[in-house]
């Protein structure tokens, strides 16, 4: 396994230099910052990463507005509680993508949230770093339809430091001898921790930009 500095010299060549490389990291929030997020802005970043996973962003984009009235502003505790009637009624809203298994989702994720103790936001913010993959099977178990990449969107798009495992990044990880496929098993996405953890000790960046230095080394 190449060393982080390594890495980034090959990105750096790359894309024109070691600072185009680490100005494309996007910004991370605090443990505390995370914490302040209100419920209902987690289910809509939630809902929304959802509904981008195998569909066109740029659709989803467009009808978010909607979404976000359909749902009266992803208000949880009304989410939760949604009788079979109001569902019935999102399956003939136009305001929405209406696909019924993930739209019963949002339902679902709503009373997640709920049941965290201590506060969703709370719990994801003092999760720490080096164990980023149990947050993402802490997810994609309690969660609905949260598995794969879409907590790794989901995640990076509120903030939280962590690793997007994209076609690049796992192509990289395998040139590293990290993993010889895409990581899905629990050992695969220990081996993939622990290497991250490696760069990160090494570096002292987080993970979101280690993420992006190994992206872009590849694409």
């Amino acid at each position: 396994m190449r060393s982080f500095d390594e890495i980034l010299s090959i990105a750096a060549d790359r894309k024109g230099g070691t600072e185009v490389v680490l100005d494309a990291v996007p910004a991370i929030r605090s443990a505390d910052a995370l914490a302040a997020v209100p419920d209902d802005r987690w289910l809509s970043a939630m809902a929304r990463a959802v509904f981008n996973a195998g569909f066109n962003w740029k659709v989803i984009e467009a009808k978010w507005p909607g979404f976000e009235e359909a749902f009266h502003g992803f208000d949880v505790g009304r989410t939760a509680m949604m009788s079979d009637e109001t569902f019935d009624a999102l399956l003939k809203d136009t305001r929405v993508v209406r696909n019924g298994a993930k739209l019963q989702s949002v339902q679902a994720n709503a009373v997640f949230i709920q049941g965290v103790e201590g506060g969703f936001g709370r719990r994801v913010g003092d999760w720490p770093a080096e164990d980023f993959a149990g947050l993402l099977a802490w997810l994609g178990k309690n969660g609905s339809r949260l598995g794969g990449a879409t907590s790794q969107y989901f995640l990076r798009g509120m903030g939280r430091d962590g690793f997007i495992l994209s076609n690049d990044v796992v192509a990289r990880l395998i040139a590293e001898g990290v993993v010889d496929k895409p990581p899905t098993s629990k050992g695969a996405m220990r081996a993939v921790q622990e290497a991250f953890n490696a760069w990160r000790a090494e570096s002292g960046l987080p993970l979101t930009a280690i993420s992006r230095v190994l992206a872009q080394s590849i694409g």
